[in-house]
Order: structure tokens, then C-alpha cells, then sequence
């Protein structure tokens, strides 16, 4: 058995490498772009970079690997993590999987541009999968090059850390690092592409299964390696679930289905809209996987996607995340049926997803408005006139639910209160002035009186009500705009924004003194700018 060093150093990082130990690898070693046919990966190094130059990393994410500071500051870490080296027992490769993008089977997709390193496992026998995204082609890159540029290199470290201490279940990341070479993007698809500053980001997770990774062996009628694969997958992220069984397998799916039923009420809470929900971009574990063209709601609006690519049909706006889960869970219920060969339990499972999500929901609306329960016979109504007024004018989401812990509801003698009044908490969340008007100012004054008539049965003290409520509403969100200002600065050399979001974002439900500047509304200027309204799938 291995003894470990205990000093955080690199050597460290004792790699276990199940998933290249266990399944059955692509038996050509050549990296050209090809159907990578019977085979769950295909080995493959990455690509050496000219000049890396650490950006930024997580202390966080290196404390699972048991890395001190001292080592993620080190030549050999920005060497590791950037792709120009290896460390003993590393053991690269790129997985194949398939998928539906935006509701159509696209066939084989894969690691066209990640390449994992091995996993390893900690000092508390965690199990993490270390990953480079950017470090070059695979043989699942298609016509791609395989890299990654620091502008979404950047969005993808934040988010993934943001999104931790939200309480969001997600990936993580452990470090980006600039690679000192251009990449050539066309950020607009408009025919105009130029060169940006390449990136490689590091992030890491129990695991990086699809749906997709099931998909593409029962599309293939490959069921051999489908079972292979869900044999694997369940002894090693669902080992409590017993020995791969068709009973086993379907206790897997409901697992699947709960999981992903808690992530997308963690998105619904705090605003988050993925982007790209494809079914190879979700996660068995239930985690935020592959933050492409994702955004957070300023202006609450159900329709929003920040996706340019999704701008016609809308299909993965922020309302309709819940049933796009659904649906893709659907797809991953076919892919595994041919090893159950009964749909009824498979549809029973997805009526699980259904109930899960609408309880869990159910439960999140309650916290975000301080309440001590859902009370079915006066709650469903008043969330349902909450979420009927605020996108009837620009309301800011975060902000609205902030400000709303603050609103006193000890009042009794709601009668005598006059609209302006009562609204008057809540202005900060307001876009634009002159859309508070008159039938507005009756709409939501309306919604407050019962809200606080509701909120008074509790007989919650104030101070009780706004602490839990500042709980879920998060202060500090990783606001599109701030985010585009970090890779403005970045691009020009200065990292210094990138490690203050880093900060901030470490404590969102804290106000944080002298950041104010951090939790408010979206500036004009960042309302239809790229980067800050939405996102082309470029990076």
C-alpha cells in the first residue's frame, strides 16, 4: 500500500486511476479526429503551451487534494496544470460520449478538448477526477482545435467556485492559468474571428459522467460496454446502493433523478440559468457541469437564456430548466433500458423527479420569503402572485429578495399603509423608475399586505425572519457584467478583479464592508453589451 506524504506537496497526489484500470480503452493510440467505436476513453496527452502564468487559483479545491499554498504556487503546479508535464501515476485521457443538443441526437461527442489526468484519492478516501480543459485536441474534437480562451477560461473558474459557496452542487475549480499563446476564436460567428489569450482551467470532480456516456453505447446497440459502464459507475460513485442488479440499476436512476432534482432548485433559487443543458453537459451526480454560456438573472425573467445560439427558441431559458431535466432525464431512462427491458419503473422514477422537484421547490420559495413551512392553502397562491408581478416590470432578483428580508412584518394595521410606503424597501431593485407605476405600486402593494399577513402566522421574530432569509438570498452573485469586467482587465494583463470576485464570492450571503459596489444592479451600460446580456457557445 502506498504511504502518503502528509506535507501538500505535489508528490502527494496519489493517483488510483479506477476508471482507466476498469473499462475498456480505445485500442488506437493515434490523437486523430475519429469515431472512437467499443471503448469508454481514449488515451491521450496534452498539449505542451510556450509560456504558462498562473492566474488565479481555489484554496478550496486544493484542500480536497490535500495541496498546500505553498505547492499551487509552485513552477511545478502551473507546469502540472497547464499540461506541459506529468506526474508519476498520471494517466491522461479523453472520455467518448454522446448526446442531444437542443433536443437532437448529435451522435458522438466526447473530451474534445478535456483531458483528464487521473484520479486521485485524498487523505479522507475521496475519490476526485482532475481535469485540464484548453490543453489541446483529442480524438473527439472534431474540426476543433481543442483549446480555450482566457475569456471563458476565466467565467468557468469563477462560476465554478461561486456557485460552491452558494450551495449549488457543482464541479469545482482548481486553477487557471494563462498559456502564454493565441487562440483564434470568432466570438460573434459573423466571419470575423481573431486571436485571443489562451487559458487552461483545471477543475475537478468525483466524477465527469454524462447522460451522454450511456447514450452513445445504446445508440450504438453496444450494450456490452453501456453495462460496463453503469456496473462501473454504480460500484464506484453509488457503491451504497449494493451490487449492479436491473433492480440496482433502477434504484441508480431514482438516485439520478433526486439529484437532479436538488440541483436545479439550487439554480431556481439563486437565479443561475445554465445556457446549454444539453444532455452531455449533465452530470450523474447531480453537479453543475461545463459552464459555457451560462448567466444569472438580473431582471427576473422566466424567458431569459443567455445563450445566442438559443435565442430563437429559447429552450433552455430560465423557466423552463425544470422540464429541459426532465426531458434529458428521459433520454438517459432510454439508454439504460435496454439493461432493465421494463418502462414502467422507468417512468415511475421520472414521476419522482417530478414530485422531488415540485416539493423541493416548494420548500426553497417558502426559505426565500422567511417562511417556517409551505402552507399548501395560502402559499401556493401568493408565490404564484409574486412570480406573476415581478417579471411585469424590470425587477432585479437578487436584490428584490435581499431587500425583502428588511421589510417589516409586525405591522398590523396594514389598511393604513399606503402603497409608496410599503414599497419603499424595495426600490433598489428596480431598473428602470418609470415603470413603478400607480397600477404597479397597487400590484405589489397588494402582494406585501398578504405576504406580511402571511409572515406574521409564523410568529417569527424579525431579526430570526431576516437572518434566515439572508440565509438563500444570496448578497453577491457572480453578476454577468462583473464578470465580463474581470476578462476585460484580464485580457489587458490585470488579474487583480479575477482575485477579488475570488474573494467575495467566498462569503455571498455576508455583506462584506467596502463591496458594496459589488451587489449593485446591473449598470446601463452592461444591458445589451456581449458578454454581459448573453453568450455565443465561442471559447
Amino acid at each position: 500500500m502506498n504511504t502518503r506524504p502528509k506535507n501538500g506537496t505535489m508528490s502527494s497526489l496519489i493517483f488510483d486511476n479506477r476508471f482507466t484500470r476498469e473499462l475498456p480503452a480505445d485500442p488506437e493510440t493515434a490523437n486523430r479526429r475519429r469515431q472512437v467505436t467499443g471503448a469508454c476513453y481514449s488515451r491521450v496527452y496534452p498539449t505542451r503551451v510556450a509560456a504558462p502564468r498562473l492566474v488565479a487559483y481555489s484554496e478550496e479545491t486544493a484542500s480536497l487534494l490535500d495541496l498546500s499554498v505553498e505547492a499551487c504556487e509552485s513552477g511545478e503546479f502551473t507546469q502540472v496544470f497547464s499540461g506541459n508535464d506529468l506526474l508519476a501515476g498520471m494517466d491522461p485521457y479523453a472520455t467518448c460520449y454522446g448526446g442531444h443538443q437542443f433536443g437532437n441526437w448529435a451522435g458522438q461527442l466526447g473530451d474534445g478538448r478535456a483531458i483528464n489526468l487521473g484520479e486521485i484519492i485524498n487523505q479522507r478516501s475521496e475519490r476526485w477526477a482532475l481535469q485540464l480543459k484548453g490543453a489541446g485536441p483529442t480524438p473527439y474534437a472534431r474540426t476543433a482545435d481543442g483549446l480555450a480562451v482566457l475569456r471563458s477560461s476565466v467565467r468557468e473558474f469563477l462560476c465554478s467556485e461561486a456557485m460552491f459557496h452558494l450551495g449549488v452542487p457543482t464541479t469545482r475549480a482548481l486553477s487557471l492559468i494563462a498559456t502564454g499563446e493565441p487562440v483564434e476564436r470568432d466570438m460573434f460567428y459573423d466571419g470575423h474571428p481573431k486571436e485571443e489569450p489562451g487559458a487552461v482551467v483545471c477543475r475537478i470532480a468525483p466524477s465527469f459522467t454524462r447522460f451522454g456516456s450511456f447514450e452513445i453505447f445504446t445508440s450504438r446497440g453496444d450494450i456490452k460496454v453501456l453495462k460496463q459502464l453503469l456496473d462501473y459507475t454504480i460500484r464506484t460513485d453509488f457503491p451504497h446502493l449494493g451490487d449492479p442488479s436491473p433492480a440496482v440499476y433502477l434504484r441508480w436512476f431514482e438516485e439520478v433523478c433526486r439529484k437532479t432534482a436538488d440541483m436545479i432548485v439550487e439554480w431556481m433559487r439563486v437565479g443561475f440559468v445554465h445556457g446549454v443543458m444539453n444532455t452531455d453537459n449533465m452530470s450523474i451526480l447531480g453537479l453543475t457541469l461545463d459552464y459555457g454560456p451560462y448567466g444569472w438573472l438580473d431582471n427576473y425573467d422566466p424567458d431569459w437564456t443567455p445563450n445566442t445560439t438559443d435565442a430563437a427558441g429559447r429552450r433552455y431559458r430560465f423557466g423552463q430548466q425544470p422540464q429541459i431535466a426532465h426531458w434529458n432525464l428521459a433520454q438517459l431512462a432510454n439508454a439504460i433500458y435496454p439493461l432493465i427491458e421494463d418502462a414502467k419503473p422507468l417512468q415511475q422514477a421520472l414521476d419522482l423527479y417530478v414530485e422531488c422537484y415540485h416539493r423541493e421547490w416548494k420548500s426553497m420559495m417558502a426559505r426565500k420569503l422567511g417562511l417556517s413551512a409551505f402552507e399548501p392553502h395560502t402559499d401556493e397562491a401568493l408565490i404564484a402572485e409574486l412570480l406573476s408581478i415581478l417579471p411585469s416590470i424590470e425587477t432585479d432578483m437578487t436584490i428584490f429578495y435581499r431587500r425583502l428580508s428588511s421589510m417589516d412584518t409586525s405591522i398590523e394595521s396594514l389598511a393604513s399603509i399606503s402603497d409608496d410606503a410599503l414599497i419603499s424597501p424595495l426600490m433598489e431593485a428596480y431598473y428602470v423608475s418609470a415603470q413603478v407605476t400607480r397600477e404597479y405600486k397597487a400590484a405589489i402593494g397588494h402582494w406585501l399586505r398578504g405576504y406580511i399577513a402571511r409572515a406574521r402566522k409564523d410568529n417569527t421574530s424579525l431579526e430570526t425572519r431576516r437572518l434566515q432569509m439572508n440565509a438563500v438570498n444570496p448578497q453577491y452573485v457572480l453578476r454577468n457584467y462583473l464578470a465580463q469586467e474581470s476578462i476585460d482587465k484580464a485580457e489587458a494583463g490585470d488579474f487583480s478583479l479575477i482575485h477579488d470576485l475570488l474573494d467575495l464570492l467566498r462569503r455571498p450571503y455576508t455583506e462584506q464592508q467596502g463591496k458594496e459596489k459589488f451587489a449593485e444592479k446591473r449598470p446601463d451600460w452592461a444591458r445589451h453589451r456581449a458578454g454581459c446580456s448573453m453568450l455565443s457557445c465561442s471559447s
